[in-house]
């Protein structure tokens, strides 16, 4: 937005009493986080003055034409002038013609090479471009709402329409949660796709209270409760969706989870991990035992229990799960759902006393969960749970810390294994190429210190390029990467002398673990992912 002057934007508004120098060091302090805001935006978004008062002051310091752009103020069919792609390329937006000549407004009249694109494309056209500044946050609640930038999402409709085409649109684009927040101009839209958040749309502050509305009346919640609140959409007959509300400065935030009814559970290969079956056999096939899958939020470790249960269901074992919620249902599992009256450690007792052969624990949350978890394995059954932690061998530490004894870990924990979700190359975009020399400094060094052999003469890498089947991100599902952690006699002998996990994890190297990123650097060289995005995940460099 910026363009020539002889001192910066900030002390010319400071100096016609625009802003006061106190706000410009809060749209100073705002630029740290967001580095590619200009100052200008950062002081319409802060909401320092009256936006309208600010544009026009800008105007008159960048010597351009100004305007505080709103959809009222397009007089014309933008897609007759320019297309889409080009308006969001350059964030442009022609708004009206008089007499062969083309107001068209910018969030940054100094990027030259975006001005002059659209002018000659105007000029093709026989048409003058007049030259207008705008903030960059108008333009792209304007551009989110031009038909073909939302997909199947009816901006312009009622908020009954709009809400239903944005949950049917997540569902097509195989998102895993919606946000709708509220800021201080709009309501962003924006859903979670493999593991990553992108925009939707931004709809207009004016719209916010009637799809506040339209979310607590389809999620059963209160009207006028303005504090958090949870709640379940039960129209869509494919999907459970859980909601969520919390109040912010702005607003209410909602948070929709789309579970899918009666998914097919993937099969414990189709997840990712490691290709022998012996393995898998030796590992989650023992009773009196437990075994734990470790991973942040949001990592698959639900998905890993569920291709467990699968791998080892038969119609002679009787099979109890206890979750919060029930996220999968499957027939011939009993699954019982945890909530302020049952809670897991209360369920689990009940469940001991319906003759199960296997349990599966949701989480472990709390030293009463785990103690009662670990007696079940002690007792004749097979138990799988999850807890929260960086890796297989730090389960031991959080049980400890837990308050259960070296003795239950050791004689009753069986398997642990921790994984992570890694994006998988689009195979519509992905562009092959040779690994550059620093890449595969950093894949030796990996392999020396984890005693693998690798060579990577005549292996190629990809690059993540975008298309329209992957939403330009280059990345399409998700895979995991895997470390598994058996116990074997000497590692419990470990666990009763209180070793450490890191005297821990050097024997268990010795003995065959191999940490995430070593199955990362597998899934690179089979061409699944790439450096870049395992880098995201696990930052080795």
């Amino acid at each position: 937005m910026e363009g020539k002057r002889k001192q910066p934007l900030g002390i010319e508004l400071v100096k016609k009493g625009i802003v006061t120098e106190d706000d410009i060091a809060r749209a100073l302090d705002y630029q740290k986080a967001e580095p590619k805001k200009k100052i200008g935006d950062i002081l319409n978004i802060l909401r320092v003055c009256d936006p309208y008062v600010l544009i026009d002051a800008m105007g008159e310091i960048l010597e351009e034409k100004a305007i505080y752009l709103r959809e009222s103020d397009i007089k014309v069919n933008i897609a007759d002038y320019i297309s889409v792609d080009i308006a969001k390329q350059n964030k442009a937006i022609p708004f009206e013609e008089v007499s062969g000549r083309v107001k068209v407004c910018f969030a940054d009249t100094s990027n030259r090479r975006s001005v002059e694109t659209v002018r000659l494309l105007l000029l093709n056209k026989g048409l003058i471009m007049d030259k207008y500044i705008t903030f960059e946050t108008n333009v792209d609640i304007i551009l989110n709402s031009l038909e073909g930038n939302t997909g199947n999402i009816e901006v312009n409709s009622d908020a009954s329409s709009f809400v239903d085409s944005v949950i049917r649109s997540a569902m097509e684009k195989r998102a895993s949660d919606i946000h709708f927040e509220p800021m201080q101009d709009t309501l962003r839209v924006r859903y979670r796709i493999d593991g990553q958040l992108i925009n939707a749309v931004n709809i207009s502050k004016e719209k916010e209270a009637q799809i506040v509305g339209r979310l607590k009346a389809i999620s059963n919640m209160h009207q006028e409760k303005q504090e958090s609140q949870d709640g379940r959409i039960i129209m869509y007959p494919e999907y459970n969706i859980r909601v969520s509300s919390q109040r912010n400065v702005y607003g209410e935030k909602f948070v929709l989870r789309l579970l899918k009814k009666n998914a097919d559970v993937k099969q414990i290969f189709e997840l990712g991990f490691p290709q022998d079956a012996t393995l898998v056999k030796r590992a989650f096939n023992k009773k009196n035992s437990i075994t734990i899958i470790a991973a942040p939020t949001g990592e698959g470790k639900t998905t890993t229990l569920y291709s467990i249960i699968d791998y080892l269901n038969r119609p002679e074992i009787n099979i109890t799960t206890i979750e919060d919620p029930v996220e999968i249902r499957i027939d011939g599992l009993n699954q019982i759902e945890v909530d302020s009256r049952n809670t897991f450690a209360g369920s689990l007792r009940t469940v001991l006393r319906q003759d199960p052969d296997i349990i599966l624990v949701g989480e472990i949350r709390d030293t009463e969960t785990a103690e009662i978890a670990l007696q079940a394995g002690q007792t004749g059954h097979y138990v799988l749970s999850t807890i929260h932690t960086i890796d297989s061998v730090e389960v031991i530490t959080r049980l400890r810390k837990m308050g259960i004894s070296n003795y239950d870990i050791s004689s009753t924990l069986a398997t642990t294994v921790s994984q992570r979700l890694v994006r998988k190359l689009c195979p519509e975009c992905a562009k092959e190429r040779d690994f550059t020399e620093e890449e595969k400094e950093i894949i030796y060094g990996i392999a020396s210190k984890y005693g693998v052999n690798i060579n990577l003469d005549g292996i190629k890498t990809y690059d993540a390029v975008g298309c329209k089947k992957c939403n330009n991100s280059g990345y399409y599902g998700r895979i995991g990467i895997f470390e598994v952690l058996v116990l074997d006699d000497e590692i419990r002998e470990l666990i009763v002398n209180n070793a450490s996990a890191m005297e821990i994890k050097k024997v268990a190297m010795n003995g065959g673990y191999k940490p995430l990123v070593v199955d990362g650097i597998k899934k690179i060289l089979a061409g699944t992912t790439n450096l870049q995005e395992l880098n995201n995940k696990l930052a080795l460099y």
